[in-house]
């Protein structure tokens, strides 16, 4: 095997999933897995290259030879804040595998909504037979914030259901078949919104942005009664207070929320059991490990040809 430019695995993800995936990956280069502890005080100076999740905030004085690092998820903020992150190409997991999974998160979430799937429950629960009347999906408008990889396939994917689709992002995107609005424009992108998508990067302007000020300028009198918010993004994107008191005041109808603050969501939590949200527990869109793994053997063998990386991430803009 050769010892040239290891690879370090250093992810937060389930264990048997992540060394069966290493049966079959990177053949002929030493893989070092921190997860065992006879690699847990080991010298890391000669790797060169990492795929982390959550990685030890050690990691960084310990590996200083890497010649890039690749995120095992879509975000990056796991990353950018570790102590003494070198100057070199991080790069996002972009996969079908990924990007289908957080589509079908997001189409089921806002069906459940527009089918009054909670109502429904509800009445089930108490034997109560009653038909409700049933808002059609063309009527519904669903905004999506995070008009990237994942927000512009989602869009599509809900526009193939029915429902009329609109984007947001901070600097205007192009998705065929979408309007899309930037900064200046997001006024008037969440007064047309029934639904609010969150599928935003975690930065310095995204960080709490989902608050009683936003939600507020949602749409008020469309046909599902009230505005839902529907957050896969990241936790710290949203204010959970202020999600509560929307709730509880009104100005939401209803939520669904797989991403929180703080992870797991603490058991004494009001959204746990709140009748107006649905919780998952960072699940929308797990990573396969096998696809991560054989996307980043691809980019390796990009990089040592010559080529440049793909997905790299703009430090400057956070992903």
């Amino acid at each position: 095997m050769s010892k040239k430019n290891p690879v370090i695995i250093d992810l937060k993800f389930d264990r048997e999933q992540v060394a069966s995936a290493l049966k079959s990956a990177f053949a002929g280069r030493e893989v070092i897995d921190l997860a065992l502890p006879a690699n847990r005080t080991r010298d890391l100076s000669e790797a060169g290259y990492a795929v982390v999740w959550k990685p030890s905030p050690d990691l960084f004085s310990r590996a200083r030879g890497l010649k890039a690092i690749f995120s095992g998820g879509a975000g990056v903020d796991h990353v950018l804040t570790i102590p003494g992150l070198p100057d070199i190409p991080l790069v996002r997991f972009v996969d079908p595998s990924l990007t289908n999974r957080m589509s079908e998160w997001v189409v089921l979430q806002c069906l459940l909504h527009l089918r009054q799937f909670k109502t429904y429950q509800a009445q089930s629960e108490k034997r109560v037979w009653h038909e409700l009347d049933q808002p059609a999906a063309a009527d519904v408008t669903v905004g999506i914030m995070g008009m990237g990889v994942l927000g512009v396939d989602a869009a599509h994917k809900l526009k193939t259901i029915g429902f009329d689709v609109i984007g947001w992002s901070r600097r205007k995107k192009v998705a065929d078949g979408v309007e899309t609005f930037d900064a200046a424009g997001r006024d008037t992108f969440l007064a047309r919104t029934d639904i609010l998508v969150g599928l935003l990067p975690l930065t310095e302007d995204t960080r709490g942005i989902f608050n009683g000020a936003l939600f507020s300028k949602l749409r008020r009198n469309g046909p599902l009664g009230g505005p839902f918010f529907v957050n896969a993004g990241r936790g710290g994107s949203q204010v959970e207070a202020d999600i509560l008191a929307a709730l509880d005041g009104g100005t939401l109808a209803g939520a669904s929320l797989d991403v929180f603050e703080t992870e797991p969501l603490p058991l004494q939590s009001r959204l746990w059991n709140h009748a107006k949200v649905f919780v998952t527990p960072h699940a929308a869109a797990a990573s396969d490990v096998r696809a991560l793994f054989a996307h980043v053997e691809q980019q390796i063998a990009r990089h040592e040809n010559g080529e440049p990386l793909q997905h790299l991430v703009d430090r400057s803009s956070g992903y």
